[in-house]
């Protein structure tokens, strides 16, 4: 299934939710929309659903237009699977009848699978590491395993796109991380397109094919997960998912000297067009060798956070606090004077991701 959403705009009274967002999404792929909280993502999600009616602007399912201002085609009869993030179980039925529910319900669902619902459910059920779970109740699962309820209810009826709203947000770290895998795991056998909305950087470079990085009710930038991270197009961008602090400083063509030490000069031959415009370049906290020799942009630690393999600085030079991610190799110690050098990035690099 292809889904082109084509100019849609969505205004709640004088507030405009969505601003004019295009986007086309290729059959069996996994789009991550990634943004904070109020920037559009779940009313894009919404109306890709058919929850909600565009302002302005279309969705188009496989060449069939499902919304416009004119007219919306109800969930219901839109060959898609959900999960929410509170899950949205029903407390009266065990796991076997949510899986069957759409399968004895939901208007896509193959006639032959129609007909033999409670093996396909059981199929599904194991599919999801649930199948000696078919008679429990909701209220006796975990969070994880209400989880995998709600996906194994999503994908049942073998759904052509599968929507995802923040699915994981309620789940502790460790079971986050599982969840990750799983869904996947699940994507790669069952080749449905996933549009899956999230907060959370990690998990959109984790899972995504695409990414789709949202400010404002706009798009800012759509691309991979290694060009979104590596080759950030406006500084928005390069602080959200990269973390990166943005120096200020010269250009002359392709070389940046910043301003904190004009003798220094980097490659600058992949930086988008916004930095140069701005007299500005980006620079991730892993991209940054700190040490104690006396060449660089001099500065002083501040803070100094353990996470095990690595140690994360921050370091001030003038009144600019720096991020700053080392290895356990060499330590530096709250108040002691450091030198930044920035580490050179590899050439060709971005043809090979591309």
């Amino acid at each position: 299934m292809t889904t082109e959403i084509i100019g849609l705009r969505k205004s709640f009274g004088s507030f405009e939710a969505l601003r004019s967002i295009s986007l086309s999404i290729k059959r069996g792929e996994f789009i991550a929309i990634l943004g904070p909280s109020g920037c559009g993502k779940t009313t894009l999600l919404r109306l890709i659903a058919g929850f909600k009616q565009p302002t302005a602007g279309e969705i188009l399912i496989d060449g069939v237009r499902v919304s416009a201002k004119e007219t919306v085609i109800p969930p219901e009869r839109r060959n898609i699977g959900m999960v929410f993030q509170s899950f949205a179980l029903w407390p009266h039925l065990n796991v076997q009848e949510h899986v069957e529910f759409p399968l004895r319900h939901h208007p896509y669902t193959p006639a032959a699978m129609k007909k033999r619902y409670k093996e396909r459910a059981q199929e599904v059920l194991k599919l999801v590491g649930l199948g000696h779970l078919a008679k429990r109740m909701p209220n006796e699962l975990s969070g994880g395993q209400k989880q995998r309820v709600a996906l194994a209810r999503a994908l049942a009826h073998q759904p052509a796109l599968l929507l995802m709203d923040e699915p994981l947000s309620s789940l502790d770290a460790e079971l986050r991380e599982d969840m990750r895998k799983e869904i996947q795991s699940l994507h790669h056998l069952t080749k449905s397109s996933i549009i899956y909305v999230t907060h959370d950087q990690a998990e959109a470079l984790a899972m995504a094919d695409r990414i789709v990085i949202m400010k404002d009710g706009q798009i800012e930038q759509v691309g991979t997960p290694e060009e979104i991270f590596l080759y950030p197009e406006t500084r928005y961008v390069a602080g959200f998912v990269g973390k990166a602090t943005i120096m200020s400083g010269t250009w002359e063509g392709d070389t940046f000297r910043p301003s904190a030490a004009p003798a220094i000069h980097w490659d600058g031959v992949d930086v988008a067009d916004e930095f140069k415009q701005y007299g500005s370049y980006p620079v991730r906290p892993d991209e940054w060798v700190m040490s104690r020799e006396q060449k660089g942009i001099e500065a002083k630690v501040v803070n100094a956070l353990y996470q095990g393999r690595e140690i994360h600085y921050a370091v001030k030079v003038g009144d600019q606090t720096i991020n700053v991610i080392r290895p356990m190799t060499v330590r530096y110690a709250i108040g002691e004077k450091v030198c930044l050098q920035k580490q050179e990035r590899a050439k060709q690099q971005k043809e090979q991701v591309v």
